[in-house]
């Protein structure tokens, strides 16, 4: 897919763009494009590249399940493949973490496409259903030892169609290097917004009831983790009023190197959108260039905020204690034209007095071994990934005919899992 580590690249104009994001160069009404199959199908890249599928649901009780799927390339090693899970209950405070290196993997299985997958310790099948009420699921099982089993069916919404932002097989990618038909790499995110799951996790020997909203997530990093970004953020908001409402964002800041020119960089790229009523309402992104204000009144806006910090002696970073997630782009439901506008505050405490905090996660430590020992991290740094669980309100403004009274303004109810990803 990419130049072998060991070849050379021709000079290039070192004023030159040397990053490409997806949330730039697209007018508001080019930003949503629905999933084709192949969006969603296992790439298994070579090289240097991170590929992932990544199921998020918040259960009924208020607890958090993920459930994921690692492929891990670096360079010409056989790849590693990991089945992870964590599962954190707000109202005990139990939490449990998984991470499997998986035997014997396959995409695609027998008789399906490369959507689905499996190894010796799980199987993802993906199943579509036309002309119905839920024309595409994913049935997950896992078995990740004496603890900890999964069984999930994961049904998407025939009105929250799966999105990538910008048309056509490339849509959803943003390009590293100057030259955009041979990249030093990629990142590209196919989104769900809202699905809806059903099944059992038998947890410490008690069968959960796994039943409630969520989303899921194929993404690719197509170049070592510590080149891609130097931080990340990610919010996942949803709610069981008016019909069913979910808000997520995905949001990653270059290094110093990508950006207008070479040296230029931490380039913001942030994409992300609304569902309401259960109706796919709008698709945002937008490009923050390093030195350069944002417009307010943009027409689409799509933009994570650290807007309380402090500084953190356990990781050295500036840790978020409030944090402003800010959506706005005009209503993509036909019937319901109009500027949507949401906004989500979420307080997640001091350092000594923390809200929601389920885990401080020291990336190394996670990381398979291969792959840390090619990572070549800033000295005296070090990788740490913060997740929050808490009970918080979405402010929405809109068409009254996709919510009555949304016009006036609608603080909507729900859970909202979210990280704060520091790598250099």
């Amino acid at each position: 897919m990419f130049s072998s580590f060991f070849s050379t690249s021709a000079p290039v104009d070192p004023n030159a763009p040397n990053f490409h994001p997806v949330s730039s160069g697209r007018p508001a009404s080019e930003l949503f494009s629905e999933l084709s199959p192949s969006d969603t199908q296992w790439e298994c890249p070579g090289g240097f590249a991170v590929e992932t599928q990544v199921f998020y649901n918040i259960l009924e009780d208020g607890t958090s399940l993920m459930c994921q799927v690692i492929h891990s390339s670096v360079g010409v090693w056989y790849p590693t493949i990991q089945f992870t899970s964590k599962i954190y209950n707000p109202n005990t405070k139990e939490m449990t973490w998984k991470s499997v290196n998986v035997t014997n993997f396959v995409t695609p299985p027998p008789g399906l496409d490369k959507r689905s997958s499996k190894a010796d310790q799980f199987s993802i099948t993906h199943k579509s259903h036309p002309e119905t009420d839920y024309p595409e699921t994913y049935t997950i099982t896992a078995n990740l030892g004496e603890d900890l089993q999964i069984a999930l069916e994961v049904k998407r919404p025939v009105s929250v169609p799966g999105f990538k932002v910008g048309k056509g097989p490339k849509g959803g990618y943003s390009y590293f290097g100057a030259d955009v038909a041979n990249p030093d790499g990629h990142v590209v995110h196919r989104f769900w917004p809202r699905t809806e799951g059903q099944g059992v996790v038998v947890w410490k020997g008690r069968a959960i009831e796994a039943k409630g909203p969520g989303m899921f997530v194929h993404a690719i990093q197509g170049m070592r983790a510590d080149t891609v970004a130097s931080r990340w953020n990610f919010a996942h908001f949803q709610s069981e009023e008016h019909g069913g409402v979910s808000a997520i964002q995905m949001e990653f800041t270059t290094t110093n190197h990508y950006g207008k020119k070479a040296g230029s960089g931490f380039v913001t790229v942030n994409v992300g959108s609304i569902v309401l009523a259960n109706k796919l309402a709008i698709v945002t992104a937008e490009t923050k260039w390093a030195g350069e204000p944002q417009d307010d009144k943009a027409e689409v806006i799509s933009r994570a905020s650290h807007t309380r910090t402090a500084q953190d002696p356990d990781t050295g970073y500036a840790a978020p204690t409030e944090l402003t997630f800010r959506w706005s782009a005009p209503s993509l439901v036909a019937d319901a034209s109009g500027q949507v506008d949401a906004t989500l505050i979420v307080d997640v405490g001091s350092l000594d007095k923390p809200n929601g905090l389920i885990e401080k996660v020291d990336v190394l430590a996670e990381i398979p071994y291969v792959i840390k020992t090619m990572v070549n991290y800033v000295a005296g740094t070090k990788p740490y990934i913060y997740q929050w669980l808490n009970p918080v309100s979405l402010h929405v403004t809109g068409p009254d005919s996709l919510i009555p009274g949304l016009s006036q303004g609608l603080n909507i109810n729900g859970r909202l899992y979210n990280e704060a990803t520091f790598i250099s």
